[in-house]
Order: structure tokens, then sequence, then C-alpha cells
């Protein structure tokens, strides 16, 4: 990956302690990327936002901090759910529009109604749990500011983290390793576009591939996690031939 200077605008990254985060800084670097943990960048507080735009004179954000695991946690604690992923992120969205700065966004395939998989960008979405609503919520306000790109993303970790996995609930995961690889050549598309791997199969058998320890277990007592939220990525795959 080229992380020269000269060949990518002055960038800021919330959410650095993040686990995508912590991987991306190790391949995105350079004295145009600014990362910021939530000490140096409160989201809440939209003046901390703007004074650090307005030090690092920064020309695009890439958000991703947010409340995800564990996905219980939204159900359990609604406040926390709604401050750091739909208040959180509207501010980010008010303080980018302010300066016309670019904003992409780190969303969920799980916005989607998980039923019949294969979802386009055009498809309709309607979540099954809180912590897919609070993401939609994020999108909401990123979606109202045109220069903006919102990411769905079916996204995981190499090897697989959990020790059970679902084996009649499907998904196309990418790891966020190949997604480092690639961010760069999307700092300059808006809108929406689906993130995820190349074939959809059920979680177990994705999960076993580099986790063989994991345990099988049936959806039927979840009914707060979706059957099939596997994307459609040609939009993608037509961004990345052009490189």
């Amino acid at each position: 990956m080229d992380n020269s200077p000269s060949k990518i605008k002055r960038i800021l990254i919330t959410g650095k302690n993040s686990r995508f985060a912590t991987d991306l800084k190790k391949k995105f670097y350079g004295p145009n990327i600014f990362y910021k943990s939530k000490k140096e960048l409160n989201i809440l507080n939209i003046n901390s936002i703007k004074k650090n735009l307005q030090k690092h004179k920064i020309n695009i954000v890439i958000h991703i901090a947010a409340l995800s695991r564990p996905m219980a946690i939204h159900e359990k604690d609604i406040f926390s759910s709604i401050d750091s992923n739909i208040i959180g992120t509207a501010n980010i969205v008010k303080a980018c529009a302010e300066k016309n700065i670019k904003l992409i966004y780190f969303s969920t395939s799980y916005v989607y109604e998980g039923k019949k998989g294969n979802y386009k960008e055009t498809d309709p979405i309607l979540p099954i749990n809180n912590y897919a609503w609070s993401k939609l919520g994020g999108e909401s306000s990123v979606h109202l500011y045109k220069n903006s790109l919102i990411l769905r993303l079916a996204m995981t970790e190499h090897p697989f983290i959990h020790s059970v996995a679902f084996t009649n609930a499907k998904n196309n995961f990418i790891y966020r390793n190949e997604v480092i690889k690639f961010l760069p050549k999307l700092l300059n598309k808006k809108g929406i576009l689906n993130v995820g791997g190349k074939y959809s199969t059920s979680i177990y058998k994705f999960a076993k591939k580099s986790n063989p320890s994991v345990k099988p277990i049936i959806l039927k007592n979840f009914r707060k996690f979706p059957k099939n939220t596997s994307v459609n990525i040609n939009k993608l795959k037509k961004i990345l031939k052009k490189f």
C-alpha cells in the first residue's frame, strides 16, 4: 500500500483503539493520517470534533468509532447504543457538513432484513436487532449529507473469534485485513456500497475454515439474529476492477 503523503489527502480516523483501526494503522499511516481515540476526540462533543478537524486541516473523515460487541448490549443498554452509534455519528456529520469534509461511515450488512440474502444497495432495509437499528440510525444522518460514503460491511476477524457459529444462518463475510487492502481505493467514492466476500455460506462453514474448534449451534433460539444477510458486491467489484 502506498502511504506517501503526496498520494492521499489529510485523513482523520475515529475509533483509534477499535479492532479494525488497530489493524488499519499497521498498513495505512503517514504524516497526513490522524487516528483519534475517545479521549482525543469525543464524538458526543461537537466542539471536540470541530477542533480536531480544524487543527489537522482534515479533508476526509473515516468514522469507525462505534459500540458494537457484544450485540446484547444494544438490547440491555439502549442509551449507550443511541449515544455512540446515532448521536455521535450525527455530530460527526454536522461537523463535516459545516466544512464540506468528505465522510466515510462504517455501517453493517445487518441493516438488511436478513431473510433472502444477496441484498443490493437499493434493496429495502429492515433491521432485526437493536445493534443494526443503531447503525441504521447513524446511516440516516450520513445519508442526508451527500459528500459521504456509507459502507455496509459483512466484516469479521481472522481467525473467527467466537467459540460457536450458526449452521443455519448465512453471510458472505470478508476478513478485515482484506478490507484494509482496498479501503484507499474507496476514498473518493460516494453513496452506499456493500462490502463482503465473494461467496455466501453458513456462518459455521465459514468459521470452521479459520477456527477448527468452533462449535455448531442452531439459530432458532436466537430471534434477534438474521438468517441471511449476505450482500451483493457487484458494485464493489466494478470499482476495484478499475484499479
